[in-house]
C-alpha cells in the first residue's frame, strides 16, 4: 500500500466530510500520498485550498445546468492534472469523469455509493431524471473496480439491480475519540440552564424529518432544537417555526469542519435522526450523525427503518419510533426529561458502543480488501 498515489473526487467539501477525511487520513498514515478535489457552493471564499485539499466555489444560480458545466470544467482539469494509480469517486455525480479519465491513465477506479442517487428522496416525484441516472450509474458502475456502500442493505440492492458483484460496505463511523471540551450552547445563546436541548446535525434536506421535530416544539417546554448543518431546505424549516411559533426554540448553529464537530455534538442532550420512508435510499439510511451522536454520549430517537433501529436496539443507546404510524417523539422526551437516570444509563451504553463503532475499527475490518 506504501508510495500510492491516491486521489479523491467528490461534490462537496472535504474539510466537512467524515467519511473522506477519516479515509484520507488512514490512507495516508498507511503510506500513501492522497489528494482530494472537492466542491462547495455555501463558503464565502471564492476557493480553499491546502497542500493536499481543494475546495472549489462552486454558484448556485437559477439554472442548474450552469452549475454542472462548471462543476464538471473544474473536475476534468484537475483529474487530468493528477497522477494517481488509485481514483476515487465519491459520488454518483464524479462518477463518469473519474472513470473516464481513470482509466484513460490505466488507474483502478473506486466508487462510493453513499447514496441509492436513483432513489434519493428528492428524486421521488421525478422518473425521468431518475431513469437517466439509472442508465449513466449503470454503464459506468460496471467499469469500476470496487463499489463501496454504507451498508449490507445498500450492497445487496446494487449487486441485484445491477448484476455486479464487487460491492464492500464502509460504513459512515467517525473516529474513536472523547471531546476535549464541550460547547456550551445555553451560553452562546442565552437559553435557561435547565433547558433541554435536541440536535439534528447533518444537511437540511426533505425528508430528514425536522419539520416532525419543529412540530414537536409545541408540546415540550423548556426545550430547544440545536441545528448544526446547511441545506437548500433551510429557509422552509424557519418559515414553519415562524408560522407555528416556536421560532425561538429553533436555534441555526452553522456548520462546523469534521475535527471540530464532536465537542458541538456533545453540547446537546439528546440526537435526533428522524429520516422518513420516502425513497428506497431513505429506507436503506444508517447516516454518519446516528455514530457521531453515539460518539458523542448521546442519547439518540430515530424513526422506524431497519437498519438504524439494528444499531439502536442492538447496542441499547436509544429509542425508535415508527413516525410512518404518527408515532411521536413527545413522550419519550418528556419520559426522559422526568427520568434523568435513564438518560445517564443511555449515555453510558453509547460509550461502551463507541469502542465498536468507531472509525479506526471499521478501517481496521476493510484496509486489506482495497486491492491495493
Amino acid at each position: 500500500m506504501q508510495n500510492k498515489n491516491i486521489c479523491i473526487a467528490f461534490l462537496g467539501n472535504a474539510f466537512n466530510d467524515s467519511r473522506i477525511v477519516n479515509l484520507k487520513n488512514s490512507l495516508t498514515e498507511d503510506g500513501c500520498k492522497v489528494s482530494v478535489i472537492s466542491f462547495d457552493w455555501f463558503i464565502k471564499k471564492q476557493n480553499i485550498f491546502t497542500d493536499d485539499i481543494k475546495v472549489f466555489k462552486l454558484h448556485k444560480g437559477r439554472i442548474t445546468l450552469f452549475f454542472y458545466l462548471h462543476f464538471a470544467t473544474i473536475l476534468i482539469r484537475e483529474l487530468i492534472k493528477t497522477k494517481a494509480e488509485i481514483y476515487f469517486a465519491e459520488d454518483f455525480y464524479t462518477l463518469p469523469f473519474v472513470v473516464l479519465i481513470g482509466k484513460f491513465k490505466r488507474a483502478k477506479v473506486y466508487y462510493n455509493s453513499r447514496e441509492l442517487y436513483a432513489y434519493i428522496g428528492g428524486l421521488r416525484n421525478k422518473p425521468i431524471l431518475q431513469s437517466i441516472i439509472r442508465i449513466i450509474e449503470k454503464f459506468f458502475i460496471k467499469k469500476v473496480d470496487l463499489v463501496l456502500t454504507t451498508g449490507e442493505m445498500d450492497s445487496k440492492f446494487l449487486e441485484d439491480f445491477y448484476k455486479i458483484n464487487n460491492t464492500l460496505v464502509i460504513r459512515n463511523i467517525p473516529l474513536y475519540q472523547q471531546p476535549k471540551e464541550i460547547f456550551d450552547f445555553r451560553k452562546k445563546f442565552n437559553l435557561p440552564e435547565n433547558s433541554f436541548l435536541l440536535l439534528y446535525q447533518g444537511v437540511l434536506l426533505e425528508g430528514r424529518g425536522i419539520p416532525i421535530i419543529i412540530n414537536a416544539l409545541k408540546e415540550l417546554d423548556n426545550t430547544y432544537l440545536i441545528i448544526l448543518g446547511e441545506g437548500e431546505q433551510k429557509n422552509k424549516f424557519i418559515k414553519l417555526a415562524n408560522e407555528i411559533g416556536v421560532s425561538e426554540k429553533v436555534i441555526f448553529a452553522g456548520v462546523y469542519e469534521q475535527n471540530e464537530l464532536i465537542k458541538y455534538t456533545a453540547g446537546a442532550d439528546v440526537g435526533l435522526a428522524l429520516i422518513e420512508n420516502i425513497s428506497i435510499s431513505y429506507y436503506h439510511a444508517l447516516p454518519n450523525k446516528l455514530f457521531e451522536y453515539i460518539m458523542a454520549g448521546l442519547p439518540v430517537i430515530v424513526s422506524n427503518l431497519p437498519q438504524m433501529k439494528k444499531i439502536v436496539e442492538d447496542y441499547n443507546v436509544g429509542k425508535v419510533v415508527d413516525i410512518e404510524k404518527g408515532e411521536s417523539i413527545v413522550p419519550i422526551i418528556k419520559h426522559w426529561q422526568n427520568n434523568r437516570d435513564i438518560i445517564n444509563t443511555l449515555k453510558n451504553n453509547c460509550i461502551i458502543a463507541a469502542k465498536e463503532l468507531n472509525w479506526q475499527e471499521e478501517y481496521k475490518r476493510i484496509k486489506d480488501k482495497f486491492l491495493i
